[in-house]
């Protein structure tokens, strides 16, 4: 906690120092827990900087992400409905806001990590999460009923996209169901898991996640996303990206759920789709994988298809779709 703290106490600073004795002083711990926090900070990676009776200072070029940096880029209404909360590393983020729901958590709360030791994607994958990432997920309790859940991926697909865009300046796609591609390449999962009240078949609540590569590993990619995996920034990103990126999105995002009266994203989602028009593989459950031609988007977020030898469209719920020639 210390941590955060000096590190939020330090970015509202930056371009000047501020010494251990006012940090302290300002934080209410004593000068002992500032050297040991600002250790902490470089052990991550952190520049700070640190002059003989001057004190500390960050440098002007650290992409740095805290709560209060998020907080101060929300729109009003979006900072007044979430609860933010930024944290070093977690096993996963979705899990710990889960655990949260469970024992009743209100909607809106935000758990932003820097790093995940076991995130996971769709079908149980892992999630590769490394440092300098965004893993971003969000408490939801929408009254909505267990089908209707997947039109919150569609809405945090297009928040993701415009929020990334603004930030980055670069063009994103959605492939189906979950992933944003930049030229062809992976940069964001989302994830959104959902608890149902069998007695009422609504929504008990639903917690919905994003990682963002931000840059390339400095170690590369691990072998298996070689291929896949890329990055909204081809260099180092500008100071600021990941709590630019991450209050951009949750405000994107809260207009399309809170709006009122809600906006329709559904013209918006299919237009970004990538697979549109395409020669697809599918994976089904149980069976060997098929060729088809991707379609449409119908109206409940269904991706639907024509595979080969058949004239009829299928719409497909949740089976793997890649882009590419039957294998």
């Amino acid at each position: 906690m210390v941590k955060a703290d000096v590190l939020a106490a330090l970015d509202a600073a930056r371009g000047r120092y501020i010494s251990g004795q006012e940090l302290a002083q300002q934080l209410g711990v004593s000068r002992t827990a500032i050297w040991k926090a600002v250790a902490a900070l470089r052990a991550d990676g952190i520049p700070v900087a640190a002059v003989t009776n001057r004190g500390y200072t960050l440098s002007p070029a650290a992409d740095v992400l805290n709560a209060a940096a998020v907080n101060a880029q929300l729109a009003p209404e979006t900072a007044n409905a979430l609860q933010i909360e930024v944290v070093d590393r977690l096993p996963g983020t979705n899990a710990a806001l889960r655990a949260q729901a469970e024992d009743g958590a209100p909607e809106g709360l935000v758990l932003i990590a820097q790093a995940q030791s076991a995130g996971r994607g769709r079908g149980g994958h892992s999630f590769f999460s490394p440092q300098g990432g965004l893993y971003l997920s969000i408490l939801l309790r929408p009254e909505i009923g267990m089908r209707q859940a997947i039109r919150l991926t569609a809405m945090a697909a297009v928040a993701a996209c415009r929020a990334a865009e603004k930030v980055s300046g670069a063009e994103l796609r959605i492939k189906w169901v979950n992933d944003l591609w930049r030229a062809g390449r992976k940069v964001c999962g989302i994830l959104t898991e959902a608890a149902l009240d069998v007695e009422s078949g609504m929504l008990d609540y639903a917690v919905l996640g994003l990682g963002f590569n931000i840059t390339a590993p400095p170690d590369g990619w691990p072998a298996e996303l070689q291929d896949v995996a890329g990055a909204l920034f081809d260099d180092a990103p500008p100071p600021g990206a990941r709590a630019a990126l991450a209050a951009a999105f949750l405000n994107e995002f809260w207009a399309l759920y809170h709006g009122v009266p809600k906006p329709d994203c559904m013209p918006e989602y299919r237009a970004r789709q990538a697979l549109l028009g395409q020669t697809v593989t599918v994976t089904p459950r149980f069976g060997p994988p098929r060729r088809a031609e991707a379609l449409t988007i119908d109206d409940d977020c269904r991706l639907v298809v024509r595979f080969a030898g058949e004239h009829t469209p299928t719409p497909l719920r949740g089976e793997e779709v890649h882009l590419g020639k039957y294998l």
